[in-house]
């Protein structure tokens, strides 16, 4: 169970980005946060990885503490995080990178089967080097491979369809599916998209770097859709955050 308790980050000269967020995020069920851009959504995601640490609050992982925890402490109890820009890194090509998500050797098969989750070809892609010469969205699609590589407790996916092509959209879509039915680990997924937002177990409403609802998708998803339908925003005024 990852419990966030009163969680707050601020920024100097910006006040609260969030503010006072309680949430628990349970083993097996996919949470999908959602809201305006600008809202605290990224944000959130990095306290949690702790790409960015707390400034109020307490972050609990089965019990333990981690609020003080540095992301490669986090990574290391459970908690892997694909960013929005995926990271380049020169002189590693994609099988470095997915085994060093795996923690050992993958063979072709296993490799095959992560790069095909995201709708790559192996063949094509496991030699080559995560540097300049992937577009963004190929680069994306790597990113998230190494994350489903890892097994992880705890596995956030900040916005990942942003550059994906339509086809490897639905492939990825696919694969949350997959995950989410059978139980693999917790998920928490940033997005806009309806496909995506229609597959979560739960889904939790972030504006003004606050928690405007969250619930079973079947109570939210319903309001979200309705004020989208009049033609108005559901989630109330959008702000300058990050």
């Amino acid at each position: 169970m990852l419990s966030l308790e009163h969680i707050r980050w601020s920024l100097p000269g910006a006040g609260d980005i969030l503010n006072d967020i309680s949430l628990r995020f349970a083993p097996g069920r996919m949470t999908v946060v959602t809201g305006p851009n600008g809202g605290g959504k990224t944000s959130l995601a990095k306290v949690i990885a702790g790409v960015e640490q707390a400034t109020g609050g307490r972050i609990v992982l089965n019990g333990e503490d981690l609020t003080n925890a540095s992301v490669t402490e986090r990574a290391r109890r459970g908690i892997a995080y694909a960013f929005q820009q995926p990271v380049r890194f020169k002189g590693i090509t994609v099988r470095d990178m997915l085994e060093l998500a795996a923690g050992g050797q993958l063979n072709e098969a296993a490799l095959c089967a992560l790069l095909g989750k995201v709708g790559l070809c192996a063949n094509e892609y496991i030699d080559r080097d995560i540097d300049a010469s992937l577009s963004g969205g190929e680069a994306k699609r790597i990113e998230i491979a190494s994350v489903l590589a890892r097994n992880a407790e705890v596995s956030i996916f900040d916005e990942p369809e942003a550059g994906i092509d339509l086809w490897s959209f639905t492939r990825l879509v696919d694969t949350f599916e997959d995950l989410r039915r059978t139980g693999h680990g917790t998920l928490i997924v940033i997005s806009h998209q309806e496909r995506i937002l229609s597959i979560a177990d739960d889904i939790v409403v972030i504006a003004d770097g606050r928690v405007r609802d969250h619930g079973p998708r079947v109570k939210i998803l319903p309001t979200l859709l309705a004020g989208e339908m009049a033609g108005r925003c559901p989630l109330g005024k959008e702000d300058a955050k990050v």
